[in-house]
C-alpha cells in the first residue's frame, strides 16, 4: 500500500459505448475513483469519450490519445487506468505511445482483492484470477513488467514468479487449482458434517459498501473490519447470531459485489460464492443512501441468478435509513428498512429474519415426556419452537416448531 505521501497520480480514461446508459457509465466513473482510492492512489483527472465501441488499437481516438499525453505530462502522472477492459495488444500500445504504466479495471479490483485477501484460500483464489489474467500480457510487458512489485496493478505473484516463462505460470495455475479442490472438499466435509441438525445459516449479500459488515457486528454484537471503503470484506466471516432467545442461527458475511465484476474473480471466487446454496435464507443488504440504489440492486440478483442461487429465499435490508436518498424508492419485497446503527431497527431487523425463516421452514407438533429435559433442550438448540405446552395431566410438554425442509 502506498503511503499517503507516496499516493500514485492516477489518469482515468473511458470509453461510453452504445451498450452503456448515462446511468450505468456515470456509476462506473464515480467508481473508479473510489476504487483507486481503495487501492492507494489518487486520481487526478478523468478523460472520457463516447464511441459506438472501443478502439481496437488504443481505446480512445486518436485525438484523445493527444490529450491524454498532454495531460501525463501537465499533471506528472504516475499510473493510466482505464475503465474498459482492454486486451494485452492495447495494452501494449498505450504503454508504449504514454510511457507511463497503464491497467484497466480489472486488473484494479484484483490489485484490490490481493490487498484485502486474509485466508490460505483467500489468497490462493486472488492469486489464481491474477495469473489467469496476465497470463496472455506476459509477452512484451514492457513498463508494467520493469515496475512489478511496487504500486497499484502489481500486488500479489511476485517479479520473479510472473517473469518465467508461461509454462511455468500454467504449472503455477494448476498448483494453485489443486490445493483450492483440497480446501474446497475439506469444506464440505465439514458441511455436511453438521447439515442434518446444524444451525440455520443466513447469508448477507450486496454491492460493495452497502454495509454488509456494519450490520453483521450490530446484530451479532461483536466486532469486525468496517470501513467506507470497497472490498473491505473479502474472506467470509461467520458470527453465531440469537433470535427469540434462539443461539441457532449463523450469520456470514461475504465478499461484495461489484458492477461487471471480473469473470477471472468469479471463476476464481465460484466455490466460495457457491457455498451460498446452502443457505437458509439470503439478506441482500441494499445501500438506500446511494442514487444508485436500483443498478445496484440488479447487479447483484443477476449474479445471483448466474450463481444460480436466485431460488434461495431473500430478504431486502434497505440500510443506511438515517441518511437514505430522497429518491429512495423500497422496491423489493419483503424488505426491511435499517439503520445498522439504530438498536430498534436492529431488533425488528431480527424478528423479520425469524418471520422470514419460519415461512420457509417446515411446521411440526412433537409430545415429550416431562422428564425428557434432554429432548426438549435438544429441540431448543436445533429447531425453532414457538411454544411449549404443559400438560398436567399426562405429564407431558406439547412442542410446535419449525424444522429446515428436506433439501431436494
Amino acid at each position: 500500500m502506498e503511503t499517503k505521501e507516496q499516493k500514485q497520480r492516477v489518469l482515468v480514461i473511458g470509453v461510453q459505448t452504445q451498450e452503456m446508459d448515462d446511468e450505468l457509465f456515470a456509476t462506473l466513473v464515480s467508481e473508479m475513483t473510489a476504487l483507486t482510492e481503495t487501492a492507494g492512489g489518487e486520481v487526478i483527472q478523468t478523460i472520457t469519450q463516447k464511441l459506438a465501441k472501443p478502439n481496437s488499437r488504443s481505446l480512445v481516438g486518436s485525438g484523445k490519445i493527444s490529450e491524454v499525453q498532454a495531460t501525463i505530462d501537465q499533471e506528472m502522472i504516475d499510473l493510466v487506468i482505464t475503465l474498459n477492459r482492454i486486451s494485452p495488444s492495447v495494452n501494449r500500445y498505450l504503454e508504449e505511445t504514454l510511457g507511463v504504466q497503464t491497467i484497466d479495471r480489472t486488473q484494479l479490483i484484483l490489485d484490490i482483492f490481493a490487498l484485502r485477501a486474509k485466508s490460505r484460500e483467500g489468497k490462493l483464489q486472488v492469486q489464481l484470477a491474477q495469473y489467469e489474467y496476465l497470463l496472455p500480457r506476459l509477452h512484451g510487458k514492457g513498463l508494467t513488467m520493469s515496475r512489478l512489485g511496487g504500486g497499484i496493478g502489481t500486488r500479489g505473484p511476485g517479479e520473479t514468479q510472473l517473469e518465467t516463462d508461461r509454462r511455468h505460470i500454467r504449472g503455477l495455475i494448476n498448483n494453485i487449482k489443486k490445493e483450492l479442490k483440497q480446501l474446497e472438499a475439506h469444506r464440505e466435509r465439514t458441511r455436511q458434517q453438521r447439515a442434518h441438525n446444524g444451525p440455520f445459516n443466513i447469508d448477507l449479500v450486496g454491492y460493495t459498501n452497502a454495509g454488509k459488515s456494519t450490520l453483521l457486528n450490530a446484530l451479532t454484537d461483536e466486532s469486525t473490519y468496517t470501513q467506507d471503503q470497497l472490498f473491505a470484506t473479502l474472506d467470509p466471516l461467520t458470527r453465531q447470531l440469537t433470535i427469540n432467545g434462539h443461539d441457532n442461527f449463523t450469520l456470514t458475511d461475504t465478499v461484495g459485489f461489484i458492477e461487471e465484476l471480473p469473470t477471472e474473480l468469479i471463476q476464481a471466487f465460484k466455490s466460495t460464492l457457491e457455498e451460498m446454496r446452502h443457505m437458509d435464507l439470503l439478506l441482500h443488504v441494499v445501500d438506500s443512501s446511494d442514487s444508485s440504489q436500483h443498478l445496484h440492486e440488479e447487479t447483484v440478483l443477476n449474479l445471483l441468478e448466474d450463481l444460480k442461487l436466485d431460488h434461495l429465499p431473500i430478504l431486502t435490508v434497505y440500510n443506511k435509513r438515517d441518511v437514505k436518498s430522497d429518491q429512495f424508492v423500497p422496491t423489493r419485497i419483503p424488505n426491511c428498512i435499517v439503520s445498522a446503527y439504530d438498536k430498534d431497527d436492529m431488533e425488528k431487523l431480527k424478528e423479520n429474519i425469524w418471520q422470514e425463516m419460519i415461512q420457509n421452514s417446515q411446521r411440526y407438533v412433537e409430545v415429550i415426556p416431562a422428564d425428557r429435559g434432554d429432548l426438549l433442550a435438544w429441540h431448543r438448540e436445533h429447531r425453532l419452537v414457538t411454544s411449549m405446552d404443559f400438560n398436567e395431566e399426562d405429564q407431558t410438554y406439547t412442542i410446535v416448531g419449525y424444522k429446515r425442509k428436506e433439501r431436494e
